[in-house]
């Protein structure tokens, strides 16, 4: 994790390098071991690095690449390094940086050289002789990357404030944005808080000229690829050889030679144990855990919450230094203003403190390199769809022997038409069918949606209903790899994963997802359904690839931590004061963008019984507060043109 910025004057007039020291300086905390500029003639770029590899000491950027009219600036991890020095023709030199691996795949292949980068990054290069600017960003959206253009000035970062240091660029919130946030609608995969400010979108690459502007998608997974090998054990054979490239991809850390540098979340789970027991198998020295537990919560919460059992049965494995937060001590809304000016938007993230206390943890105990489990759940697919495509192809048999054996195994003695009804019937019956049942249960504020807090004139304004309708996505195919195709475009995730990018570089934390690794992505999409549910467990392939790696308790248990007692108790005990500002009606959000009404009365009801009001309450009014809590600490103005 680095940071880049840099400006194309596409009019011709020269860069200021001030302009550019003023950007870099304002993400300087992403890249504290180097700090450099570069400009000639029309463009300039800027670079600021944090080694969390051992390559990345050698690397010096921005700069031009020898032999070529290419200079570089990076953000990036590249993993497929054997690959592309074979394919490239280039000697085994270990000491090769990631960037000259970029810059050499787009002498090769130009243009097409993104789809054949493996790994975390966003990159510029700007090419002197034809005086035109190429950025491509990771197919995960795993580095951030923020834009402006007009037919005069094309300007990038790794983050909004810098590009906000300009003059010309304008700071307008948008509208448009705000109302997406409060209905939690993330579609729109470029737009940002800022009218005129943009994000390239995951698996996106950009070209600037002075005349052009264009941008293309350039990898997308493919629905119809099928997998196909010879027996179960082939198929957890090549599961576990991807798996294990993944994490030892991530593993790849710099050490300063002072302390520790690879670290690991570990809530007990599934995926946070598989990385931290693979990544323990695969490192030299032992790995630094971080887990919140939750002691002094009510014993009912605790039922359903503590992992404690399962993180000690892991760390009794060895190998392991492991640290605890109090994740019961902590406000959901801790130290906001901080949060929101590393995110420069309003969090929209309930967990996000948890996750802020870990990385603080981990820079605490010298920690750069953080593994996270986010998202095993949807690369691998539970695989539940499993059940209606065996209802809708009329295969009963099949359909009631797996229903029971799920009903022996992962629900420990559930009735089988439970399980029918819930990941079979439910799925396969229309929407009316359900809306027609709430309204015969008085449910009528679920069907009608009048339970929200945007305020009723910025609904019209925008046209809400009619935004949300058009930008859904479209009705998947009844197959099990069609709803896994579906889970894994999720419109969330780019913008949870960036939210990381910058949570954890406020921090001088990188952070590494080994389930977002894209050939591990394709190859589970392409898993017949049977592989990802079968025997009576969900993920299948997943548990017996960790046949040796994790305790038994681990691999085959059924059950998951629930955070959200935690985050409804805490919320009001230690927020109810932030909360009960925003209600009151005296900031910008509530008076232009939130319904007074609705936001006094949901949080009476979540003071009277902050449990059974359920999530819904409490999330409604999170997502309300961090927006007026944002917007008051943020300055918006107009571009001035200079």
């Amino acid at each position: 994790m680095s940071g880049i910025a840099g400006i194309f004057r596409r009019d011709g007039g020269p860069v200021s390098p001030e302009a550019l020291q003023r950007m870099l300086a304002a993400i300087a905390h992403r890249g504290p071991d180097k700090q450099a500029i570069w400009h000639g003639g029309s463009a300039g770029l800027g670079n600021c690095l944090l080694w969390t590899t051992p390559e990345a000491v050698n690397e010096v950027l921005p700069r031009p690449y020898p032999g070529t009219p290419f200079v570089i600036a990076a953000d990036a991890r590249i993993d497929n390094r054997a690959e592309l020095r074979e394919a490239l023709g280039l000697s085994d030199d270990r000491n090769r940086t990631d960037s000259e691996y970029i810059v050499e795949a787009y002498k090769r292949w130009g243009e097409e050289c993104p789809a054949r980068l493996i790994g975390d990054y966003s990159f510029v290069i700007w090419d002197v002789n034809e005086r035109k600017l190429f950025c491509a960003r990771d197919s995960a959206g795993l580095r951030s990357f923020y834009y402006h253009v007009t037919p005069e000035l094309f300007v990038f970062a790794s983050e909004i404030k810098a590009l906000t240091t300009l003059a010309e660029v304008p700071a307008d919130i948008n509208e448009a944005r705000v109302g997406d946030y409060l209905i939690n609608l993330y579609e729109d995969r470029a737009m940002t808080f800022y009218r005129d400010i943009y994000r390239l979108p995951p698996a996106t690459l950009l070209t600037v000229t002075p005349d052009s502007f264009a941008t293309r998608t350039y990898w997308k997974l493919d629905p119809e690829r099928e997998l196909r090998l010879g027996n179960d054990a082939e198929y957890t054979e090549a599961f576990r050889e991807l798996f294990d490239e993944s994490v030892r991809c991530r593993v790849r850390a710099w050490s300063s030679g002072t302390g520790p540098t690879l670290g690991s979340a570990l809530s007990g789970g599934l995926d946070s144990s598989a990385i931290a027991c693979t990544a323990r198998n695969l490192s030299a020295e032992p790995v630094h855990t971080f887990s919140i537990v939750f002691p002094g919560l009510p014993e009912r919460d605790l039922k359903v919450i503590d992992e404690r059992p399962y993180i000690a049965r892991v760390l009794q494995t060895g190998h392991f230094i492991p640290h605890y937060i109090r994740g019961d001590e902590l406000s959901p809304l801790r130290d906001v203003a901080r949060v929101h000016h590393h995110l420069d938007e309003a969090n929209f993230a309930p967990n996000l403190y948890l996750h802020w206390a870990m990385y603080g943890a981990a820079r605490e105990n010298g920690v750069r390199v953080f593994l996270d489990g986010l998202d095993g759940d949807t690369t691998v697919s539970h695989g539940f769809e499993y059940l209606e495509e065996l209802a809708r192809s009329f295969r009963w048999k099949t359909l009631s022997a797996e229903t029971s054996l799920l009903a022996a195994n992962l629900f420990g003695g559930a009735k089988p038409r439970r399980i029918l009804w819930n990941y079979c019937v439910k799925e396969m019956a229309p929407l009316w069918m359900f809306q027609a049942y709430r309204l015969l249960r008085g449910r009528f504020r679920e069907v009608r949606a009048n339970s929200t807090l945007v305020h009723p004139a910025l609904t019209e304004r925008l046209d809400l209903r009619r935004r949300a309708r058009r930008l859904s996505p479209a009705r998947t195919r009844h197959t099990a790899r069609g709803y896994h195709h579906k889970a894994l475009n999720f419109s969330l995730y780019p913008h949870a994963l960036e939210m990381a990018d910058k949570a954890t570089a406020a921090f001088g934390v990188e952070a590494r997802y080994p389930f977002f690794d894209r050939r591990l992505i394709e190859f589970c999409l392409a898993l017949p359904a049977e592989q990802k549910m079968g025997a009576g467990w969900n993920r299948l392939i997943f548990r017996r690839a960790m046949e040796g790696v994790l305790p038994p308790e681990i691999q085959w248990r059924g059950s998951k931590g629930n955070l959200s007692p935690n985050f409804q108790r805490r919320l009001l005990d230690l927020d109810g004061a932030l909360l009960e500002r925003v209600a009151a009606g005296d900031t910008q959000a509530t008076r232009s963008y939130l319904d007074q009404g609705s936001l006094r009365r949901a949080l009476d009801e979540y003071r009277a019984d902050p449990m059974a009001a359920g999530s819904k309450n409490s999330i409604q009014l999170f997502t309300a507060a961090n927006l007026a809590l944002w917007l008051e600490q943020t300055s918006f103005r107009s571009a001035t043109r200079v």
